[in-house]
């Protein structure tokens, strides 16, 4: 992990996603865990990088890394009732095949009703005959 001092004081840095930074309309990438909301706090720039690389294969819009302290995360975190998890470097951390788009600009954050169906919400025939299916195709 990169560590800044200032002021005498050791400062972790960390890489985070961000959406048209430095604008007024700056948002953050997050996950959705269930009901809850995660920011994901990349060790390596370069682990930061493949991560975006990855979501603009599934569509989203191309976002800058940015370094910032991780306190200052963590506090943001804290403030908007987000979870936060620190990817270490060299783990591979992979988006979830299931996105959601929020409206930053108008800080609408989706209700958990309105997120896609999950392997939770389905009954154990029908995730039953869907293991069938994969294994099918093996």
């Amino acid at each position: 992990m990169n560590v800044l001092k200032e002021e005498g004081v050791c400062m972790a840095k960390i890489y985070v996603l961000l959406y048209n930074a430095r604008t007024e309309s700056e948002g953050i990438h997050t996950i959705q865990m269930g009901d809850r909301t995660k920011v994901l706090m990349f060790e390596s720039e370069d682990d930061a990088t493949r991560y975006a690389l990855l979501l603009e294969a599934q569509d989203f819009p191309h976002p800058s890394i940015e370094p910032l302290e991780i306190g200052e995360v963590q506090e943001f975190c804290q403030k908007a009732d987000y979870d936060y998890e620190l990817i270490k470097e060299g783990m591979l951390a992979i988006p979830p095949e299931t996105n959601i788009e929020t409206d930053w600009k108008n800080e609408e954050i989706p209700k958990k009703k309105d997120l896609p169906e999950t392997t939770h919400d389905m009954s154990s025939d029908e995730l039953d005959r869907i293991r069938r299916q994969l294994e099918e195709l093996i």
